[in-house]
């Protein structure tokens, strides 16, 4: 039976730390908040995925490709250990074995979401990467990736920093990482994620704490 969990892409979707229900994985040890899914076990999905010390995931292919930021710990493979903050793309058709240490890891990550032209391989550590100025002051961001339409970014955030009214073409996903993001609908603490639709509209800012978020837009 396909698992099906915030399909319709036209809807607003808001999931706080609050609303996380943790599933098991297959493999002992990894359990996952999905966050959005169409599929079983191969499947579209956007989820956290928590390893503990020392637990493993069986090797697999990447056949929609995968995308991942490490949250927590190190999250290591057959290639090497990603640490806190790093940002990684494998392409489709890419494989390999997660094999977690000691640390445990936690991980944003999203399956079987690549177009099939888009395949550059990525591994950001974005603790040493440098910021650029944003639109308004009070904002930096990272670059991460851009395909077609796609763009990724981390974007910083200074207390009290207030942006533009503005519209999302090809629609906006964020997880916040750090800190407290707000607009006119709602306040998103630290592990909070968004999901907005095509020409969809807010007008976010910020509090005294800032906030650091990964974005996504123009993918729906």
């Amino acid at each position: 039976m396909t698992t099906q969990i915030n399909t319709d892409f036209s809807q607003r979707i808001v999931i706080q730390p609050d609303d996380y229900r943790w599933v098991d994985s297959p493999m002992p040890g990894v359990e996952r908040m999905m966050l959005d899914r169409i599929g079983d076990e191969i499947a579209r999905a956007t989820s956290i995925v928590r390893y503990e010390p020392f637990s493993e995931f069986s090797s697999h292919t990447h056949t929609g490709g995968e995308e991942f930021l490490v949250l927590d710990g190190v999250f290591s493979d057959e290639h090497q250990s990603y640490g806190k903050g790093c940002y990684v793309r494998n392409p489709i058709g890419t494989s390999h074995t997660p094999k977690i240490g000691k640390e445990g890891a936690t991980i944003f990550v999203k399956l079987q979401q690549f177009d099939e032209a888009d395949t550059q391989q990525k591994v950001i550590d974005t603790q040493t990467q440098s910021w650029h100025p944003g639109l308004v002051d009070g904002l930096s961001v990272m670059p991460l990736h851009e395909f077609g339409s796609e763009h990724v970014a981390l974007v910083k955030w200074a207390p009290n920093t207030q942006f533009n009214t503005h519209q999302h073409w090809g629609g906006e996903e964020i997880f916040v990482l750090e800190g407290t993001f707000h607009d006119e609908h709602g306040s998103y603490p630290q592990g909070s994620w968004l999901r907005s639709p095509h020409l969809s509209r807010h007008t976010p800012f910020t509090k005294e704490n800032g906030a650091l978020i990964y974005v996504k837009t123009g993918h729906l």
